[in-house]
């Protein structure tokens, strides 16, 4: 077997479900054997940064791991943010970039794609990556590309595999699938009697949850410890979308997504007022509790994430958030009856009006719940910005996004991802910004066979950024007729004014298989959602009391 085989091998055995790549000269032989072997399937985009973010919005649908193939530095380095992305919201990414030979590097001369060193490209991923490894020597490369693919299982992160030119046809052995880190169940336990032991001693306990409870495949098991134990649950910013799939919700008491000063204010207080957040794969991070309007105090949470558990100022190492879910749900038979009276549900807008009135970023939430509650739950990808913040008042529906790194030009190319992964027709909300960046991804969906819809609120600017800073004329974007590109590069196009138009382009959109749907969505200049709107301006009251 070559060294080429026996890395697609791995990845599949790893969990990998198809590869995104992008050729170039330095990954010409492994793409040459990707395509003859058809291990994994192949899907080519046109633009490294799209090509990230397709494979992470893949990942966190399907679960495994992704994986990414390119060149050595101009590939790889492009896909520096996209990685980033990844890398702080905890996507297990695999990046196998090409780089040169041992004789290239060794020959005298600067190489094209070179930066400042030949291991710049490695230089640079090791800060945006957990573990690495370069294919150099075929007798120990099994156990190495075997301990890497691990640990970007085990921690969900991204890693990279680096494969030179000259050795992808050297024969090579089978990489081994390694058992899973070795923990102790007596810790394990321990934490669960110690977590559920405070649980029953809190009058005012509630459960949160985020974005590694969909990296490790636990939201059925979660959502059965949230049955049982009768909590109010909330999700993160990042986290919203977590238990939508199927009946996951019944008898689970969801409350809504806190977004502490911009959010619901009965949803904001059950988090603001509880003397026990119990929160499980929690990104500790500035969006998903900077907004409270108080200084969270942490140490009276229980946390569990990135593999350690903490009760108090008990911290519990090396303690997977499975093995704790599963001691949790174990111990759960002696517990009295829960906390937590029936939930009155997630309330979130509806019932557009149909008429002639200007469409605004109030109406795409209306809008769309229209849809869900007639249709039922849709896979939904969204951009940063304003889109993301619509997003928030829909109700339960799976959901990707950069919450958090909030990094522009995810939406477009992570909603091809998400109906590559899932063969299920996604939805993206998209600003025109961000559109500006990856909208183009869309000329390949009639090659690629995928229809996804996508919503362009065009307010002619970054609307995010106007928020925060009303007298800049940096935001400001122009008119670039979007609907019209749609029609230019296969898709169908719509621009809509008005409240009645946007109505009937949906319904059209929806109506249509077989080539992308684009809604431009025509939004005056300064409107904004209602959620973006309370963001923004809690965010000047907490800078104006500080």
């Amino acid at each position: 077997m070559t060294v080429g085989l026996s890395l697609l091998r791995a990845l599949k055995n790893h969990g990998a479900h198809e590869i995104f790549g992008i050729p170039g000269d330095f990954v010409l032989p492994l793409f040459k054997q990707i395509e003859e072997s058809a291990i994994l399937p192949l899907v080519t985009l046109s633009h490294e940064p799209g090509l990230g973010f397709a494979a992470d919005a893949a990942v966190r649908m399907h679960g495994g791991i992704g994986v990414t193939v390119v060149t050595y530095g101009a590939g790889a380095l492009n896909m520096v943010n996209a990685v980033a992305n990844a890398y702080a919201e905890r996507v297990p990414l695999v990046i196998v970039a090409g780089c040169p030979g041992a004789l290239e590097a060794q020959n005298g001369l600067v190489l094209h794609h070179q930066v400042q060193h030949v291991d710049s490209q490695w230089r640079i991923f090791k800060e945006i990556t957990c573990d690495q490894v370069r294919i150099s020597n075929p007798a120990t490369a099994p156990q190495e590309i075997a301990r890497v693919l691990r640990n970007c299982r085990e921690y969900s992160l991204p890693v990279l595999i680096e494969v030179p030119r000259d050795i992808t046809l050297a024969p090579m052995e089978e990489v081994p699938v390694l058992p899973d880190t070795a923990f102790n169940p007596e810790a394990v336990a321990e934490c669960a009697q110690e977590w559920l032991q405070r649980i029953q001693a809190a009058s005012r306990p509630v459960l949160v949850l985020d974005v590694e409870v969909r990296r490790f495949g636990l939201e059925k098991r979660v959502a059965e410890l949230a049955r049982r134990l009768q909590l109010p649950v909330l999700t993160t910013f990042m986290g919203r979308g977590l238990l939508a799939e199927g009946d996951m919700l019944q008898g689970v008491q969801l409350r809504g997504t806190y977004l502490g000063i911009a959010g619901d204010e009965q949803t904001t207080a059950l988090l603001d007022d509880s003397d026990l957040p119990i929160m499980l794969g929690a990104i500790l991070s500035d969006v998903n509790f900077g907004v409270s309007a108080q200084r969270m105090d942490f140490r009276k949470a229980l946390i569990a994430a990135q593999r350690e558990a903490r009760a108090g100022h008990h911290l519990y190492e090396n303690i997977p958030l499975a093995a704790l879910v599963d001691a949790l749900l174990q111990h759960l038979g002696s517990l009295p009856a829960g906390h937590a009276a029936e939930s009155p549900g997630v309330d979130c807008p509806s019932g557009l009006v149909a008429d002639d009135e200007p469409v605004r970023a109030a109406d795409v939430s209306r809008a769309l719940n229209d849809h869900i509650r007639q249709h039922g739950p849709l896979p939904i990808a969204s951009d940063m910005g304003d889109c993301l913040f619509a997003a928030m008042e829909l109700l339960p529906t799976t959901l990707v996004a950069p919450g958090y790194y909030a990094t522009m030009g995810f939406g477009v190319p992570a909603g091809m991802g998400v109906q590559l992964a899932t063969g299920e027709r996604s939805l993206t909300l998209v600003g025109d910004g961000a559109f500006q960046m990856t909208g183009l991804e869309l000329g390949n969906c009639r090659r690629l066979g995928i229809d996804p819809i996508i919503i362009v609120l065009n307010n002619q600017s970054w609307e995010m950024i106007r928020a925060f800073q009303p007298e800049s004329r940096c935001s400001d974007l122009g008119d670039w007729q979007l609907a019209r590109l749609a029609d230019a590069i296969g898709g169908r196009g719509y621009r809509v004014q008005t409240r009645r138009e946007f109505k009937a382009a949906l319904d059209a959109a929806f109506a249509e298989r077989g080539r992308f749907q684009l809604i431009e969505l025509m939004i005056p200049p300064g409107d904004s959602t209602p959620t973006l709107k309370r963001f923004s301006d809690g965010i000047y009251a907490m800078r104006a009391r500080r």
